[in-house]
């Protein structure tokens, strides 16, 4: 790839991956064929994995929020056909965020079951230093998947939302309307307080805006689970090591202690390289 592109090239079109701008509209602003520019992003989002698991080591985190994404690879799970490929349809992506640095640790693709939650909370698990406080949604294969990995080693409480069913006239596309939510301490002694979901659910939002493939009633989306993953790495590498958060006036690896100084793409590049 290198040979195929300069190093100015690669980092506008990651860059601008990076910030959610679809391949066709990089195509048209760079002049690089999509077709090189999927290859690109398919080859730093695998690099971008591979180092946040070699980076995401013996952090200082102590509060925890976790949740799921929902997006699809070819089709909506609805529209799958028996005949079709099995990796067509629904996917999701389950992420951690540290309430204090703003921190995303870890990640995982998968189904939204009780395999791939254990196997997400047991990867979390060996990168944490501290015993850590974490809250989820009221999704059940946490439950298990929390005995499975963490053994007792978390103080861990769930915010359960109950959420209206009727649909209001001209909202077609709008989520229910939340009727109530209810704090529930499922094992250890989490701060009460502290039980919330606020910042997972903002990240999504982040992660929606920046990531193409996940953006609402857009007409993009993957083709392969491979370009579904990369993407999903290269846009966490990015929120961890690139991207300015406001709030904390320097980058979210910055303040977990793990980076000593921003990033630019270029840095990103040659970092997985």
């Amino acid at each position: 790839m290198a040979n195929v592109l300069n190093t100015d090239k690669q980092i506008a079109v990651i860059g601008a991956l990076a910030e959610g701008s679809s391949i066709r509209s990089i195509e048209r602003i760079t002049g690089v064929h999509r077709d090189t520019i999927m290859r690109l992003g398919v080859k730093v989002g695998q690099g971008c994995t591979t180092l946040m698991d070699a980076k995401m080591r013996d952090l200082p985190c102590t509060r925890l929020e976790l949740d799921e994404i929902w997006g699809f690879i070819g089709k909506k799970e609805v529209r799958v056909r028996p005949t079709d490929d099995p990796s067509l349809g629904d996917i999701w992506t389950f992420c951690a965020i540290d309430a204090d640095t703003k921190l995303v640790p870890a990640f995982k693709v998968g189904d939204r079951n009780a395999t791939t939650a254990t196997a997400f909370l047991k990867d979390l698990e060996k990168r944490m230093r501290n015993r850590v406080q974490i809250s989820t949604d009221g999704l059940s294969a946490y439950v298990q998947a929390m005995e499975k990995t963490f053994a007792g080693n978390a103080d861990y409480g769930q915010i359960v939302k109950v959420y209206g069913s009727e649909e209001l006239p001209n909202r077609r596309y709008s989520p229910p309307e939340v009727i109530s939510s209810e704090k529930i301490i499922v094992s250890g002694r989490p701060k009460w307080e502290l039980i919330s979901t606020s910042y997972i659910e903002r990240l999504n939002a982040t992660t929606r805006l920046h990531m193409r493939r996940l953006t609402r009633l857009t007409l993009a989306f993957s083709k392969k689970r491979e370009n579904f993953e990369a993407a999903v790495g290269l846009h966490f590498a990015y929120y961890n090591f690139v991207k300015r958060h406001n709030t904390l006036r320097c980058t979210p690896a910055m303040a977990a202690g793990i980076e000593g100084s921003f990033w630019s793409v270029g840095d990103l590049l040659e970092a997985v390289a």
